[in-house]
């Protein structure tokens, strides 16, 4: 994979010109915000006092069978913790966000273990490498901005890449078939069911995943950019665990004029504004909206 030469853009103070640059394909690196290193802080606080050994080398210490559901409890602690959501407000606060414009998807704490050459580990939600897509594949909504972050310090061999030159390029996709209702009663009801090529749609033809380029930021940085924007995990044979952090949010505003990021070559069934909800008060998006949590994408063909 070539050494990372992607153009980080200074986040502009008004979100207006935030949210236009990154609905054009910029990608925003926020750097020396207190409510980051806060973020941070006590995301390694909380996984510190939930693992026995440092969390980067939890994979030399715990079978991956035994590992793979004790990672995805955390996973979902996290996400449910009260106190994590004030930092993660705080932060988005602190970014220029209007909490009563800004809604939120679920807050992950991803886990990417090492793995060695030539050795396939057993499939699980909680340590997997993300396959090439973009979100708004699944979700169908443009307006929809993605936050990461490392938790400990990443290499070029630990972390995801993106593809910035397939910004306007059209990728032949299976989103057309993919039904995130389906999907999402699954989950619900038998997540045990979904194999790693169910979960989001995927390219109908092969991606170079070595055209990627790394993203590589220090603990205490976090970058923005549009879903619309293909990504991928890369492998990770470094010998430590990747932690990171990610979320997604939209501008509700945009979501109701539709602004947002170009359609290139999404045509999935569904939008799924159910999945957020706004900063200020945790209301459902589907509800402002007047609307049910999946609706039909008004953009499939």
């Amino acid at each position: 994979m070539p050494a990372s030469n992607l153009d980080y853009r200074t986040p502009p103070n008004d979100p207006a010109l935030l949210y236009a640059a990154l609905y054009a394909g910029e990608i925003v690196r926020y750097s020396g915000l207190p409510e980051m290193a806060a973020v941070i802080a006590s995301a390694r606080t909380f996984v510190e006092e939930r693992l026995a050994h440092p969390p980067v080398e939890i994979h030399r210490h715990v079978e991956h069978e035994e590992l793979a559901p004790r990672l995805a409890g955390i996973q979902q602690d996290y996400a449910r913790s009260s106190e994590v959501k004030k930092f993660w407000q705080a932060l988005f606060e602190a970014a220029g966000l209007d909490p009563e414009d800004t809604a939120r998807d679920r807050l992950v704490l991803r886990f990417q273990v090492h793995s060695d050459v030539g050795k396939t580990l057993q499939w699980a939600r909680s340590t997997a490498t993300v396959g090439f897509h973009r979100d708004t594949w699944g979700t169908n909504l443009p307006a929809q901005v993605n936050w990461w972050a490392p938790v400990w310090p990443i290499t070029e061999g630990r972390t995801f890449a993106m593809h910035p030159a397939l910004w306007d390029v059209h990728i032949e996709n299976n989103s057309a078939e993919f039904d995130l209702a389906d999907v999402m009663q699954r989950l619900r009801t038998a997540p045990g069911t979904l194999g790693p090529g169910q979960l989001a749609p995927r390219p109908l033809k092969p991606v170079d995943a070595e055209d990627g380029l790394p993203v590589v930021i220090e603990p205490g940085e976090i970058i923005a950019f549009s879903s619309a924007h293909a990504h991928v995990g890369v492998p990770n044979h470094t010998g430590l665990t990747r932690v990171s952090l990610e979320t997604r949010t939209v501008s509700i505003a945009d979501v109701r004029a539709g602004r947002g990021a170009p359609n290139v070559d999404s045509r999935g069934r569904w939008a799924a504004p159910g999945m957020f909800r706004r900063l200020s008060d945790g209301r459902a998006l589907h509800e402002l909206l007047g609307c049910e949590p999946l609706i039909p994408y008004a953009g499939r063909d």
